[in-house]
């Protein structure tokens, strides 16, 4: 059995939901197809499609399969064009996600002079406020805020972020200003996640990671934008990275609350599996990435996590 040929012929029969439609795509004979996944499932001695006659479903097995077989057909393409390619010419497409503000703010402007360089590659820039499974999503990199905390994963630090709380002249004005983290609690706070509920600020307080505070906010949204937009109107107080408010900061119409009790700066890192390395516009890209944080961070500009 040739493995490879059996894995393309098993993805594509998910992806296009049937043996005959997998057997068109590749292109192959519907016999073929069978053969190879059938293969597959005594190869593996489990199954892997549960088979009716209008449609494929996937055993737990099987998804895991699949998971791990576009991955590893991703990888074996990239080698290909690696060794067959011009490697100071790298094409293709590049899948990137990041965090929605970041994103649309830093990532997405790089991105013109980027392609201008590269003329043969493609990015798809993925917005999105949550970690991304990079194998299943069929992500090449992701921008990410935090700590490492899959070990698979490489790592390369871009910058730090610093989370303030801030809020406005008037909301304090009308409620009081908060001394300590604890005094939150008689606050109206903002808060940003991914669903909707109460969420943790973290506070200084001494130890390595510190204090965890948990907020019941008045106010929930999955958009930063739109908390430092109500945050301006009085509508509370709002937990955001420095850089994301410094005009508002500057020109007074939000303060920095709690200073004494900020936590340490979060590192914001760019991210890969370790397979990906060899692969010239992943290379491209990352290079290309960090010289011009490099050049942010430089200028002083509100991209920089102070």
């Amino acid at each position: 059995m040739d493995q490879l040929a059996a894995m393309a012929a098993f993805v594509r029969a998910v992806e296009s939901g049937s043996l005959s439609a997998a057997a068109r795509a590749l292109p192959s004979s519907l016999t073929s197809v069978s053969r190879q996944i059938s293969a597959l499932e005594e190869h593996f001695g489990t199954r892997l499609l549960l088979r009716t006659t209008r449609q494929l479903a996937l055993t737990d097995d099987g998804r895991i399969l699949y998971e791990r077989a576009k991955s590893i057909l991703g990888e074996v393409r990239e080698i290909e064009a690696a060794l067959s390619r011009d490697p100071l010419q790298p094409s293709g497409r590049i899948r990137v996600s990041s965090p929605g503000l970041i994103g649309r703010l830093v990532i997405a402007p790089l991105l013109v002079e980027f392609l201008r360089r590269y003329p043969a590659l493609s990015v798809d820039l993925l917005l999105v406020d949550r970690a991304v499974d990079m194998v299943e999503e069929d992500i090449h990199l992701a921008i990410r805020i935090g700590r490492l905390r899959d070990s698979q994963l490489i790592a390369r630090k871009l910058t730090d972020l610093q989370m303030i709380v801030c809020a406005s002249p008037d909301y304090m004005a009308r409620r009081g200003t908060p001394r300590t983290p604890d005094d939150l609690a008689g606050h109206d706070c903002l808060v940003f996640s991914d669903s909707p509920g109460s969420a943790e600020w973290r506070f200084a307080d001494g130890s390595k990671t510190g204090r965890k505070i948990r907020i019941s906010g008045r106010l929930w949204m999955n958009s930063l934008d739109a908390l430092v937009n109500a945050a301006r109107e009085g509508a509370g107080i709002v937990r955001v990275p420095s850089w994301q408010v410094q005009s508002e900061l500057a020109d007074g119409r939000l303060t920095r609350l709690l200073i004494d009790h900020e936590p340490a700066p979060t590192p914001l890192q760019l991210m890969l599996q370790p397979s990906r390395l060899a692969s010239p516009k992943i290379r491209a890209f990352v290079d290309y990435l960090v010289e011009q944080w490099g050049k942010i961070d430089a200028l002083r500009t509100p991209f920089a996590g102070g």
